[in-house]
């Protein structure tokens, strides 16, 4: 749900990117761990979807993101983007969450400065049927990543 991270472990691939050399074969590699993750969940009879909400004009974390996506979808993610606009009337959790099995939910919080932090779970019912009815929503009115342009 943010429009740009200050992820430390993402600062190289980014400024590669910028440059115009991060590519699709630096990606595999950088995020291998990650695409293996899916690639073996999905094969498990699992779907995994990502909602990506993003403010227009798209900041460039989001173009960075958005030119990686086709390797998320690769793996076997299912990757929609919603700009913030259509979200209006989403009542929406606070945070970048994962929901898992739709009762158990992974927040990834952030500081001020936009680093990675702990992240909180909770199997709390009422967490994850909010956070489940939001994702629901915004799902619906997404759009397909194929169909995405910025």
């Amino acid at each position: 749900m943010r429009d740009t991270y200050a992820v430390r472990e993402e600062e190289d691939d980014v400024a590669m990117w910028h440059a115009g050399k991060w590519t699709h074969d630096h990606a595999r590699e950088a995020l291998a761990d990650w695409f293996s993750l899916v690639s073996r969940t999905v094969k498990r009879g699992v779907t995994i979807r990502r909602a990506r909400l993003v403010s227009e004009p798209v900041s460039e974390y989001v173009r960075f993101e958005h030119f990686t996506t086709p390797l998320n979808i690769e793996a076997g993610e299912d990757v929609r983007w919603l700009p913030r606009r259509l979200a209006l009337g989403i009542p929406l959790p606070a945070a970048d969450f994962w929901l898992i099995d739709a009762r158990l939910v992974r927040f990834n919080l952030f500081s001020g400065d936009g680093d990675a932090v702990e992240p909180e779970l909770s199997d709390d019912p009422t967490i994850a049927s909010l956070c489940a009815s939001a994702f629901e929503a915004v799902w619906q009115k997404a759009i397909v990543h194929e169909d995405y342009q910025f």
